[in-house]
């Protein structure tokens, strides 16, 4: 099996594209009041991410006022 093909099957699908809409807010912005670039944030973002640091995920949710469980949900 790939790389490719077993991140496809993670199963674990990033809402952030859907909660930076429904705030008004770009990728730029979080980057900055986040401190991650807006590569890394791109890359969660396309569920191409094999990882997530918990200071990360906990920065996003903070700037996003959502839970872990709204940002990253079950895709399968």
């Amino acid at each position: 099996m790939s790389p490719a093909e077993d991140d496809e099957l993670s199963g674990i699908h990033c809402r952030l594209d859907e909660l930076l809409a429904e705030r008004g807010m770009t990728l730029a912005r979080l980057s900055e009041l986040v401190g991650v670039s807006v590569v890394n944030l791109s890359i969660l973002k396309n569920d191409r991410a094999r990882a997530i640091r918990y200071s990360t995920l906990s920065a996003i949710c903070r700037v996003l006022d959502c839970e872990v469980g709204e940002l990253l949900v079950r895709a399968d």
